[in-house]
């Protein structure tokens, strides 16, 4: 599939399922601290231990490698990634992504490029749990951690055959708590995330990730702000920056890379559209700009009866939720 090939083909995956949405209804989708409702953004991990599903599109280039001969390489992924809530505050979840390669076609010695590969990444496990909320203020601290299962996915790729894990701290805070002066300023809302990649194998570096999101509710706005006039869908859209980023901390690990990703997110009653510029920033990370289109299912609103409340404790989970509201 080349480059082209997929921005067509996700361009109109974005178009259809805005066609079958564009007539939308208050927001009945988890992710609610208050009055807010924190979307779940693409490359960052939000707070919410609850039930989600989501299909993620992206594309970008990683820098060639002098030391080990590896050139250019366009990449494509396709992954998704499902989780459910366990216990009330707490869910566990499974992801994988299918990696497509295309090594650059020019190389300088004339020699015939590398071929194209394609396969699975390694298999992630996740687990998070809601720590501390205060609603008043919009805001939500929670536990978790994640496992890249070694030897999981394609050899081909050279995916890692050993195990990583990453306990992490999430967090996300509304600034609807803002005194009515600035009330403007109220729809801001920070989410983020703080890891630790240990990988079982001594030898790597060990890694700290970290990102965080800032958006501009224009839902909020609307509807706890303002009521501006917004018309359909620009009422329906949160526009955000994503800044995602890794820094090895040991055993010679190179500098921090990263991208940060400008994008918007349009909130449908059972659905989440997102899509967001992908920009390396500095040359360890990539050489151009790429994309990212991704589509959240809000399974607890399409199927409430399986999904939207934890497995164990669910009249605990439905008392919570009705202290809340």
């Amino acid at each position: 599939m080349t480059y082209f090939q997929f921005s067509k083909r996700a361009a109109a995956a974005l178009m259809a399922t805005l066609a079958l949405n564009i007539l939308t209804t208050k927001l009945q989708a988890h992710g609610f601290e208050g009055d807010r409702f924190f979307p779940p953004t693409i490359s960052t991990d939000d707070p919410f231990a609850t039930d989600e599903f989501n299909l993620t599109f992206s594309s970008f280039n990683n820098p060639a490698s002098p030391g080990d001969g590896t050139p250019k390489t366009r990449e494509i992924d396709v992954s998704s990634e499902f989780d459910k809530e366990i216990f009330p505050k707490f869910a566990l979840g499974i992801s994988g992504t299918y990696i497509n390669l295309e090594p650059n076609k020019h190389t300088d010695d004339g020699s015939d490029p590398m071929p194209s590969q394609d396969g699975f990444d390694n298999i992630s496990l996740s687990a998070k749990y809601e720590l501390w909320e205060v609603p008043e203020h919009e805001f939500i601290l929670s536990l978790g951690g994640e496992v890249d299962l070694g030897g999981t996915g394609s050899k081909p790729l050279g995916v890692e055959s050993y195990s990583t894990y990453t306990p992490s701290l999430y967090f996300g805070k509304g600034f609807g708590d803002l005194p009515n002066e600035l009330k403007y300023l109220k729809p801001f809302a920070l989410t983020g995330t703080v890891g630790y990649e240990i990988p079982s194998k001594t030898l790597d570096s060990n890694v700290l990730d970290w990102g965080f999101a800032l958006e501009y509710s224009m839902p909020y706005l609307q509807e706890h702000v303002e009521d501006v006039g917004l018309p359909h869908p620009f009422k329906d859209m949160i526009p955000l920056v994503e800044f995602n980023m890794t820094s090895p901390t040991n055993r010679g690990g190179e500098t921090t890379t990263g991208t940060i990703n400008p994008g918007i997110l349009w909130e449908g009653k059972y659905c989440q559209i997102g899509a967001e510029a992908v920009i390396p920033v500095n040359a360890h990370t990539g050489p151009n700009v790429g994309a990212v289109v991704q589509v959240q299912f809000f399974i607890d609103d399409l199927f409430p009866k399986i999904f939207g409340h934890p497995i164990f404790f669910k009249d605990a989970h439905t008392n919570f939720s009705d202290d809340n509201n």
